[in-house]
């Protein structure tokens, strides 16, 4: 719930910064620049605060500050426990396949004795699934399955959280497309006056089409780059933990299952 609360407080923030923006500085600017272009007899001028002024440029504004603060988040809350793949979390020690189980219930245990903030990490919740199910099964495979199964809800699970950031995406170009055909429809109704041979309103009504179609784009743009970067370090996340898991799980309790089935096959063998 506190990451909603979060998310919803950062986007309140977002239309009150933007607001105030738009009243302090883009649209008195716009509106001086348009008036001394009407006194002259000129179109608006191709300025910044000019391109900016209208509603869609501003919805579109705020929501790229809200979708830069959800994508930055995330990476932020990755990027905080990377440590941890520096840790040597567990060990296990001994050869024998019942030294092996005591040392699964001891790295259990200290995991479990982890502070709550590190214990929620993808990365502990991962070993303490793969030790639980070695502990219950006593089999490497059962085992994989398991830390597989938990990399595969993972990763849906981080699909999942993007998806109110794909939907930006994807608004954030209709909303400029809603800008166009609202200046294309204002153009259309000032088609007398272009006849008459005053063009200024309908050049004024299609550069409202124009600019908001340009902004959305752009804003797109940047929010789909960041988007990228935050699967590519979402996906990097899940390498590391299988490979975390392989070298201090899969492997050591691997070797210990080898030299057991070793073990039978010789004493099977002395048998016969």
């Amino acid at each position: 719930m506190s990451g909603v609360i979060k998310s919803l407080t950062a986007l309140i923030i977002s239309v009150l910064l933007v607001h105030l923006a738009y009243i302090g500085v883009i649209l008195p600017n716009a509106e001086l620049a348009i008036e001394l272009a009407r006194q002259q007899g000129q179109t608006a001028p191709r300025s910044l605060f000019v391109i900016l002024k209208d509603l869609e440029q501003e919805i579109c504004i705020i929501l790229m500050l809200w979708g830069t603060y959800l994508i930055i988040s995330k990476i932020i809350s990755i990027s905080k426990d990377r440590y941890l793949f520096d840790e040597e979390l567990i060990e296990f020690s001994g050869d024998e396949n019942d030294n092996k189980m005591e040392a699964a219930r001891a790295a259990r245990d200290r995991l479990a004795d982890l502070p709550e903030e590190v214990t929620k990490t993808s990365l502990v919740q991962t070993l303490l699934l793969g030790l639980d199910r070695f502990l219950i099964t006593r089999d490497v495979h059962y085992t994989a399955e398991a830390i597989d199964a938990q990399m595969d809800a993972l990763f849906l699970g981080m699909e999942t959280e993007n998806s109110m950031i794909r939907y930006l995406i994807w608004a954030i170009p209709s909303i400029g497309f809603v800008g166009t055909v609202r200046g294309i429809g204002e153009a259309l109704s000032q088609a007398d006056q272009a006849l008459a041979g005053n063009i200024t309103g309908m050049t004024n009504s299609l550069g409202i089409a124009f600019n908001s179609t340009l902004v959305a784009l752009i804003i797109s743009i940047f929010l789909m780059l960041l988007l990228h970067q935050l699967q590519r370090i979402q996906d990097g996340l899940i390498v590391d933990i299988r490979a975390y898991c392989e070298k201090h799980i899969m492997g050591p309790i691997g070797q210990s299952s080898a030299s057991s089935g070793h073990e039978e096959a010789q004493e099977e063998s002395r048998r016969i």
